[in-house]
């Protein structure tokens, strides 16, 4: 087959969506399917153009058999509704004035939240007469109205219009987990034609001794280290994390990636010298960053419910140690805690009650090993690669069969 996959974010980026994006193409590429990615420039999680794309216009590359197709775009430093949507706008204007130069596809999957991409792969799907395949990894229309962002209520309805209109014009509709089918269904989607198809754990298990990587770390063997990975923007909330770093300074507070919240966050963290913000690591040592901690947190606004399951999680469950959740009890991420039996709840911004639970679990050993073993026993038995690369593969033979009738 001829596969196009239209994702903005794509490899060398490597937290969020991009690896998903990365490996379902190298997947294809390697089943013997010509793969073609129409993809933004490098510039997630830091919101900032790789310096090895910086000022180039469209570019194409090959990249483990799979050709990418880059186009530029606007990348804004700040989050804001007007910026965003100048953001989607210059992704769409660029996608479809300047498509790939490549055959007919025989299917076209888009990687949302990108509405950009959404709308993109549904316009070139049309254009070729091919099944359309849109994936749902965060609901835009929904992240404007509970992500806190500068202007969000109003873009909420514009956003929640565009998502819609992406989304009624494929074939199937996949979605990562099943909290979204309410909004999905309220677009206009027939229920009938959504399909769950859940991430997967992208990185491997743990290989080294924990105490090699803190002593490389500078993180002390009595120290309780709680260690946040990825994406620091407004729907994660991060302040709470500052603040329960500021209530007890034997604790250590440690963020690790970028995004648009960092530098407020270095700011408000500037007079807390127990929180400390690192830079990403590379693919090699991720995985024994995070099991070298003590607590792995994710954290996100109370407004954020249904929008979002964060990538982060399949990650944290791989690496063996305990999670604390401080989100919404009633939201998609809470229940993905629940269902891997690898974590504990706690209200979101809630400082206070985070530190409880984090004191809690350093206080019982036995309790933190039991709730970390979960974590690889759920992404084994759930969160397999191969599991998840096979149902996008399945999306595709369902869809070129209804488009067949």
């Amino acid at each position: 087959m001829r596969l196009l996959l239209v994702s903005t974010n794509y490899a060398p980026e490597h937290t969020g969506i991009g690896p998903y994006a990365t490996q379902v193409a190298e997947h294809w590429a390697a089943q013997g399917h010509e793969t073609h990615v129409l993809a933004g420039m490098p510039h997630y999680p830091a919101w900032s153009v790789d310096p090895a794309y910086a000022g180039k216009w469209r570019q194409t590359e090959l990249r483990s058999e799979v050709t990418i197709h880059r186009r530029r775009h606007t990348v804004p430093r700040r989050q804001t509704a007007v910026q965003r949507a100048l953001f989607e706008g210059s992704v769409l204007a660029h996608s479809l004035a300047a498509p790939p130069r490549m055959g007919r596809p025989d299917a076209v999957v888009a990687q949302l939240p990108s509405l950009a991409g959404g709308v993109a792969g549904a316009r070139l799907a049309a254009r070729w007469k091919v099944p359309y395949i849109p994936v749902v990894q965060d609901l835009m229309g929904a992240a404007a109205e509970q992500s806190g962002i500068q202007g969000g209520d109003r873009a909420a309805a514009v956003a929640g219009r565009v998502e819609a209109y992406a989304l009624r014009r494929a074939t199937l509709v996949g979605m990562i987990h099943e909290t979204f089918t309410e909004r999905v269904a309220a677009m206009g989607v027939p229920r009938e034609r959504m399909r769950i198809v859940p991430n997967w754990s992208h990185v491997s298990a743990p290989s080294r001794p924990r105490d090699e990587m803190r002593a490389r770390l500078g993180w002390g063997l009595g120290e309780t280290i709680v260690l946040h990975s990825g994406n620091m923007g407004l729907k994660q909330g991060l302040e709470v994390l500052v603040e329960t770093a500021r209530l007890d300074p034997k604790t250590r507070v440690v963020l690790m990636g970028d995004g648009n919240q960092r530098q407020p966050l270095e700011r408000l963290s500037a007079d807390v010298p127990n929180l400390e913000i690192m830079e990403p690591v590379g693919d090699e040592d991720f995985p024994e960053v995070l099991a070298a901690a003590d607590v792995l947190a994710v954290t996100q606004r109370a407004s954020v419910l249904d929008m979002s399951v964060p990538s982060k999680l399949t990650s944290y469950f791989a690496a063996g140690r305990p999670v604390v959740a401080s989100v919404a009890d009633s939201g998609g991420t809470a229940q993905e805690v629940r269902r891997s039996g690898a974590g504990v709840l706690v209200p979101p911004e809630d400082p206070a009650a985070l530190l409880a639970a984090v004191r809690e679990l350093a206080a019982d050993p036995e309790a933190s090993r039991k709730l970390g073993a979960a974590g690889p026993r759920h992404v084994a038995a759930h969160l397999g690669r191969a599991a998840g690369l096979a149902r996008y593969d399945a999306l595709i033979e369902e869809a070129a069969r209804e488009s067949d009738r």
